[in-house]
């Protein structure tokens, strides 16, 4: 099996400027996913799909092919992200497997990216996404009706006490990894039978305004 990871970036952030290639302790915000994609054990090539000369630029000084550019159709505000891995996948038909790493969430590691392919592996599943765990639980949040009166978001009987709800986890945008011929047929990064992968919160920082980066 061979793992391909695709590192999106596209030019034009409008929340952080230039956030791909801005300042992070010391290096480029990009520079921390790249080392980490490249010191990952188990994925065979890494690449990266972007629009921007000067994020290729940065991009080829830490190590990261750039075997082609991206087209303009799909580097827009709106594109999604399942649109940047089909690119790259009909580029590099080879591989078996994808691996999506954000350089958006530069505390994600090798040790992260591989424990999460390990654990597809183990299970034998065909896709896997990285979650973190809520701090603000849905089961006590409330909607507002037409008349400002508080609804409860979940209905019926509520735990009392913290220790007591249900854990719920959100998507943290770090890891998302998928069987090509799966990933093909879904047309998804996630299905019915999606693995999660956790990770704690303080490693699972994505970085979208300027309050999050100084974070």
């Amino acid at each position: 099996m061979k793992y391909l990871a695709i590192i999106p970036a596209r030019g034009g952030s409008k929340g952080v400027p230039k956030k791909n290639i801005r300042n992070f302790r010391g290096k480029p915000l990009i520079s921390w996913t790249i080392n980490a994609a490249k010191a990952s054990t188990l994925i065979d090539d890494v690449i990266l799909s972007s629009d921007d000369p000067e994020i290729i630029s940065v991009a080829k000084e830490y190590g990261c092919r750039v075997p082609f550019i991206r087209e303009a159709s799909i580097s827009q505000d709106k594109t999604p992200s399942i649109d940047v891995i089909f690119d790259a996948v009909k580029r590099y038909p080879s591989f078996d497997w994808v691996v999506l790493l954000q350089p958006t969430s530069p505390l994600r590691t090798s040790f992260h990216i591989d424990e999460a392919i390990t654990l597809c592996k183990n299970k034998g599943v065909m896709s896997c996404a990285s979650v973190t765990e809520v701090s603000q639980n849905p089961y006590w949040m409330y909607s507002l009706d037409k008349n400002q009166e508080i609804q409860p978001l979940i209905k019926g009987k509520l735990p009392s006490r913290r220790q007591d709800l249900p854990a719920i986890y959100r998507l943290n945008g770090a890891i998302y990894i998928c069987n090509v011929d799966w990933l093909n047929r879904n047309k998804s990064l996630i299905g019915s039978k999606t693995l999660g992968y956790v990770m704690n919160n303080s490693d699972s920082l994505d970085i979208d305004t300027e309050e999050q980066f100084n974070v």
